[in-house]
């Protein structure tokens, strides 16, 4: 039974502690697929790319788990998680604690939330279930209303979407935009649209700790120099109040 799990560590806590640093830290994503880009590398072996993501300094490993436009499963958590020691995230439009407990059982040290998936009163009941199973969350924001909802929340890592989850349109200027509104004491993690480092430079400039990262380092021939060239990239002095 899900409950009868071993308690976890502050996840939170450790999960926050694996995305700061002197340089940018990597969220590397194993994608198979999306609805923006279809087909990116369908043969990927999730655990045999995690393994890579993490010889190129990855911090942390996104799953995505949703198979129909992503295709992704919950199986490939529970490899991951198996494989690498870094944390694992489940990636998905998570709407239910079900759903976390699904993570929490295969492993995940994690889970994304989208705020602006879930409603006013969707969100804190996820954040309480997410604590209450021993999972961290990384809240996905995309404008300045949406901060303020993760904030009212206690979200304590917030990532900053590029893309329009409506229009699938990326705008690489919101996270550099938005991030600097994000307080200190969290940690911002930029996503979406970033293949080089210049890509990544904006973000870092404006405070960023992390980017999270998936068709550009699942698409690649050599995922862990990928991952290589952007975990090089140094954190600027934060601007964040």
């Amino acid at each position: 039974m899900a409950r009868d799990l071993p308690s976890a560590p502050d996840a939170a806590e450790l999960f926050a502690k694996a995305l700061r640093g002197p340089t940018i830290r990597v969220i590397a994503e194993v994608k198979r697929a999306s609805p923006s880009k279809g087909a990116i590398n369908l043969g990927i072996d999730a655990a045999a790319q995690a393994a890579r993501y993490v010889e190129g300094g990855a911090a942390a490993i996104s799953v995505l788990t949703e198979p129909s436009r992503f295709g992704g499963a919950l199986g490939d958590l529970a490899d991951v998680a198996a494989r690498v020691a870094v944390p694992a995230i489940r990636k998905d439009f998570l709407v239910h604690p079900v759903q976390l407990w699904e993570a929490r059982v295969r492993g995940a040290a994690a889970a994304l939330l989208i705020v602006r998936a879930l409603s006013p009163s969707e969100l804190p009941l996820l954040m309480d279930a997410a604590r209450e199973c021993g999972l961290a969350t990384l809240v996905e924001i995309r404008d300045e209303a949406e901060l303020e909802r993760a904030l009212e929340v206690g979200a304590t890592v917030i990532g900053v979407n590029n893309r329009n989850l409506e229009t699938l349109i990326i705008d690489p200027t919101t996270a550099p935009t938005l991030i600097p509104r994000i307080p200190a004491h969290c940690v911002a993690v930029a996503e979406s649209g970033m293949q080089t480092p210049d890509d990544v430079a904006p973000s870092a400039l404006a405070g960023a700790d992390a980017i999270l990262v998936g068709s550009a380092i699942s698409a690649s021939a050599d995922p862990a120099s990928a991952v290589r060239a952007l975990a090089a990239i140094p954190r600027s002095a934060s601007t964040r109040r």
